[in-house]
């Protein structure tokens, strides 16, 4: 990248982010139901993590704020579901200031350290929102990003908001894992569902998110890396985010056999670098991800799920309590090397 690796790169937030790369199928789909005049209130958008969920249902708020009335000509006569940028409704979005639009996602707690879920608190918000009046056109739009941090109160609270539903509102519920959220919040959805993108469609959108500021080549090997995840592109571009990972795919390779001076050094990389201990961890789960699509004996497929299980516990701990890493990465290969095992 044309920045120093000491030098974060300003990546927009998917509220204020207009482009849409690859999801054509998935966005002619909402607008078509919209200007039905029969939409369902509540819709699920599944997928793998950064492929442009949270940026599909954003670019779906827009279009409703801005054309509230969906018989209208304007509705009837679009192709996509894009708005101008400079709009009224686009920029009350993006700035986090339209009245009738409610968003539900991590916040920092009294002591501005980000939480590790959506609290209960905060989808009771919802009570007030969708019982006042809503502003220009009656529409109120709710969106949880992603539903996957919603606490278990939390998701009862919101299954209670969608099982009565007021008039005119809209729910856009992201989630990486709809499997597993709630049956009975997924039954009152209609689902959509993402799947990763091509690497090209990567390459356009990490482009256009950057702004510029990557360098071609090694933003094509990010793409080639990144699972079809514009996010995990971004990140790996950075390069050594990339070589991590690298290194990371060299050891899984020698799985069940793991080298004590290589998980050494491993944990020493990644012990101050947050950046770093993520993609640590979201390879680790991508592999023993693969690992679950391939296994088929009942005994093989429990113990690479616990491990899978395992992982995450021991992932959320180490942020919760600020725990040392290297430990962590030793127990997590212990992990890994089991359920490597035949």
């Amino acid at each position: 990248m044309s920045k120093s690796e000491d030098e974060e790169v300003e990546v927009p937030h998917p509220r204020a982010t207009f482009a849409l790369f690859g999801h054509a199928e998935a966005e002619q789909a909402l607008l078509d139901e919209y200007r039905s005049g029969r939409i369902a209130h509540a819709w699920l958008i599944g997928g793998p993590a950064g492929i442009g969920k949270a940026t599909l249902a954003y670019r779906m708020v827009r279009f409703v704020l801005a054309h509230p009335d969906p018989l209208a000509p304007s509705v009837r006569d679009a192709t996509t579901l894009a708005v101008p940028p400079e709009g009224p409704a686009a920029r009350r979005v993006a700035g986090r200031a339209h009245p009738d639009l409610l968003v539900l996602e991590r916040e920092p707690d009294d002591k501005g350290k980000m939480r590790t879920v959506i609290t209960v608190d905060q989808v009771r918000r919802t009570v007030g929102f969708f019982g006042s009046t809503a502003g220009e056109g009656g529409w109120r739009i709710c969106v949880v990003d992603p539903a996957d941090e919603l606490n278990p109160q939390g998701m009862n609270a919101l299954l209670k908001v969608l099982e009565e539903p007021p008039p005119r509102s809209l729910f856009l519920v992201v989630s990486h894992a709809p499997g597993r959220l709630l049956p009975t919040i997924r039954s009152r959805c209609r689902r959509l569902t993402l799947r990763p993108l091509g690497e090209d469609d990567v390459v356009r959108a990490a482009t256009a998110a950057l702004g510029g500021e990557a360098d071609a080549g090694e933003l094509r090997q990010a793409a080639a890396a990144a699972d079809g995840s514009v996010a995990r592109a971004i990140a790996l571009a950075g390069g050594s985010q990339l070589a991590l990972r690298d290194k990371l795919n060299e050891l899984f390779g020698r799985l069940p056999a793991t080298d004590p001076r290589a998980l050494h050094a491993l944990g020493d990389s990644i012990d101050r670098d947050d950046d770093l201990f993520e993609v640590f961890i979201e390879t680790s789960r991508n592999w023993l991800s693969t690992r679950l699509d391939r296994v088929a004996e009942p005994a093989r497929l429990d113990r690479v799920a616990e491990a899978f299980e395992r992982l995450n516990t021991a992932a959320r701990d180490a942020e919760i309590y600020n725990l040392e890493r290297k430990p962590l990465v030793f127990n997590v290969f212990g992990l890994l090397a089991e359920a490597a095992r035949g």
